[in-house]
């Protein structure tokens, strides 16, 4: 980056006869607006703070304010400064003004805006060029522990960096980091004393080699501003008029350079939700918006609440979810109003399995596009990265393209090439590997490698790239043990061929398809359908989220999943993380007196709407919502056990189980799992097997109401299982499965 060499960046300020008189047309802009953002494009003078809802127009709002106030002569193009947090959005504000006939107001991000001034002044202010700018700090922060003589790998060094951006955004210096972290109750990912020595020293090599990184561009125009009152007076006369998208996610930092660049003045509009802060950990915090009245008494203050985006039944769930919500930005939320026709019913899912819950999402994604519903316009949102994998698979298993925003594919991602190289080189060595010597099988095989990269018996504390790695490396151990369980006696090269192959099936070409992302990178975007998966207690809220303020805050994060749905709205959890295991898992609070046959006590519960449908139930007659604990049909005990939750019965209790046909659906399916070249219990669980000898089912629905018959196998093995029960033959069965 080089200092700015000319003057048009800041003219001087035009006088009264610069301006154009006001457009015949200025009124224009205003058509298509409903009262409240009217209200909000007429509201030119003074402070004004907007309040908008998910899905309510708030881009249309504050972009037909600045060109009411452009086309009406009231406001001079070049006076005006709209800054935002993303490239994208700034890109889209400029687009729109630039249809509204407002092609001159500047809208920038707050490092873009401030680093056009920073180059511009620099020479001014300190003289000479402006520091190189580092475009990564990584590479830097890596050598300041070395220097430090720490340690890290590339990914604790990712969250390292992270921490030190955090510091510089809340305006903390290196001696006061450990003390920032233990008030904001922040897990650090290493020794707080020791990140704040590596911070040190970083902030020590950038003075040395004259370069600056992005904070130090909000930090240092923060700077010259306190420092010089001509410079900070010469920027004030060419920016006079402020609006801020996006206001909950101000850092301190940021308002502080706002503030400066305001001076005395009050022309500012903010625009924000407190209710979709969900961005705290970068140091983003919703107290300016919810300060924002108190600051300035006078202001205007605008609600916009008529969502455009989803249909009733939608944002009658996000309005429920904040219902429960506590805490100081649950007492300023939004109730949204629907203006969309009604829709379907959002759906609740309890599958019994992981591999069952992704399977399932599949399925309902394959019929919506046969129904007619683009794949660009779906959508499956998880809580972190490391769940993308198993949905990965299942859509490709069903033929439907896909695409991962904000993360590599599960077999692209740097720790799983890196674990795979190293189980490669152990499965070669074989028995000369002394890492392999205590090894008994291939599952403490795989643990004995990968602990050599990170996975340990329990996950780190904390998020960020530690937890994405070891939660990478925790699903190859799974992989592994599912693995060994479905080929007793297999090897570790036979595992590395299995994931050598399932990589390859997996590498989907680029293709516009449904988008697979994790709840913090939806974001500000939207679709047609979406699927929110895994939620379970533990994901949401996730496990490291303490206190009640992080708990809240995962709960917004939910509410940002949900208002991402424009017509459909799918909410799945598994109770098992693998087919057979212990079912010991819930259903997320956040979803309590929400979903049908739920409660939350002292909360409002939401009616009207959805329905808890058990995972895979067959159309026409296997829907069936959660009636609370499961009985034993024999002895009427309350049954815990996923097997006997199965049979429907205690293992002790008497079966009436018909032996032979039992044996008939075992031979069966050995003959089905040698074609498919499965293990057996991929076909059917014996316990699944058990259940049908027992239930002796008759017609579809009967089948698909046993525990562990889905929609998927129904249709694959339906026929068969219902002929064997009739003491019939079985089928050819379908050959393209």
């Amino acid at each position: 980056m080089t200092a700015a060499t000319h003057s048009t960046l800041f003219p001087q300020a035009p006088g009264p006869s610069q301006f154009l008189a006001a457009p015949p047309d200025a009124d224009a802009v205003l058509d298509g607006l409903d009262p409240e953002q009217r209200e909000v494009a007429t509201a030119l003078h003074g402070p004004v703070c907007v309040l908008a809802g998910a899905g309510t127009g708030k881009t249309r709002a504050i972009t037909h304010r600045i060109a009411y106030g452009v086309r009406a002569g009231i406001l001079q193009p070049s006076s005006v400064l709209a800054v935002t947090f993303t490239n994208r959005a700034a890109g889209e504000m400029r687009g729109r003004l630039r249809q509204l006939g407002a092609g001159g107001v500047q809208a920038r991000t707050f490092h873009s805006a401030a680093l056009r001034q920073l180059q511009y002044f620099w020479p001014k202010a300190v003289g000479g060029e402006l520091p190189r700018l580092l475009e990564r700090k990584v590479q830097l922060v890596a050598e300041a522990a070395a220097r430090c003589r720490v340690r890290l790998d590339r990914n604790e060094l990712r969250d390292v960096t992270g921490e030190i951006e955090w510091a510089k955004v809340t305006q903390t210096v290196p001696a006061d980091y450990p003390a920032a972290v233990a008030k904001a109750c922040r897990e650090a990912p290493r020794d707080p004393a020791e990140i704040g020595q590596i911070y040190s020293m970083y902030e020590q090599l950038k003075r040395d080699r004259g370069t600056i990184d992005f904070e130090d561009v909000l930090l240092l125009t923060v700077g010259i501003l306190q420092d010089r009152h001509d410079i900070a007076d010469q920027i004030r006369r060419q920016y006079q008029h402020f609006v801020v998208d996006e206001y909950q996610d101000v850092s301190p930092l940021q308002q502080r350079l706002l503030d400066l660049w305001l001076g005395d003045r009050d022309s500012l509009c903010v625009v924000g939700d407190a209710s979709q802060t969900i961005y705290s950990f970068t140091g983003a915090t919703p107290d300016h918006l919810l300060n924002f009245r108190t600051r300035h008494p006078n202001a205007t203050v605008v609600k916009l609440v008529r969502d455009y985006r989803s249909t009733p039944q939608v944002v009658h769930l996000a309005n429920g979810l904040l219902a429960q919500a506590r805490g100081r930005a649950a007492e300023h939320r939004l109730e949204l109003i629907s203006q969309r026709d009604p829709g379907p019913e959002p759906v609740y899912t309890e599958y019994a399995d992981e591999p069952a819950e992704a399977e399932g999402t599949a399925r309902r994604i394959r019929d919506l596009i046969a129904a007619g519903v683009p794949a660009g316009e779906i959508a499956v949102l998880y809580r972190i990265n490391a769940q993308s994998e198993v949905y990965e698979q299942a859509l490709a298993d069903a033929g439907v393209p896909y695409q991962l925003r904000g993360a590599e594919r599960f077999f692209e991602r740097a720790e799983v090439r890196e674990a795979g190289v190293a189980l490669r080189g152990a499965a070669r060595a074989g028995g000369n590997d002394s890492l392999l010597d205590d090894a008994e099988d291939l599952p403490s095989q795989v643990r004995a490698v990968l602990s050599t990269k990170g996975w340990t018996t329990e996950p780190p504390a904390g998020s960020g790239a530690v937890r994405d790695r070891w939660e990478s490396l925790a699903a190859l151990v799974r992989l592994a043990e599912d693995f060994a369980r479905a080929r007793p006696g297999a090897t570790l090269g036979d595992l590395v061929a299995e994931l050598d192959e399932r990589a390859a099936a997996q590498h989907a070409p680029t293709v516009q398809g449904v988008t697979l992302a994790s709840l913090h990178s939806a974001k500000g975007l939207e679709w047609d359908a979406v699927f929110l998966v895994g939620l379970t207690e533990g994901m949401m809220p996730i496990t490291y989220a303490k206190t009640d303020e992080q708990v809240e805050e995962e709960r917004r994060l939910l509410y940002v999943g949900v208002t991402r749905a424009r017509l459909h709205l799918s909410l799945s959890w598994a109770l098992a993380r693998s087919p057979g295991g212990r079912a010991s898992r819930r259903a997320t609070r956040f979803l309590a007196g929400l979903r049908p046959g739920s409660a939350a006590p002292g909360a409002r519960t939401a009616g009207g709407g959805g329905g808890v449908e058990r995972g895979g139930a067959a159309a026409g007659g296997a829907r069936r919502g959660r009636r609370g604990p499961a009985r034993c049909r024999v002895c009427g005990a309350t049954l815990t056990d996923a097997g006997d939750v199965k049979l429907m019965r205690c293992e002790d209790c008497p079966s009436d189980m018909d032996e032979a046909l039992y044996e008939r659906l075992r031979e069966w399916r050995s003959d089905q799992a040698k074609r498919l070249g499965q293990p057996p219990y991929c076909v059917f669980t014996d316990k699944t097997l058990m259940a049908i000898a027992e239930a002796v089912p008759a017609t579809d629905g009967e089948l698909a109401r046993i525990s562990g018959v889905g929609v998927r196998k129904l249709d694959r093995f339906g026929a068969d299982v219902l002929a064997i029960c009739a003491g019939q033959g079985p089928g050819e069965g379908d050959e393209e499965d």
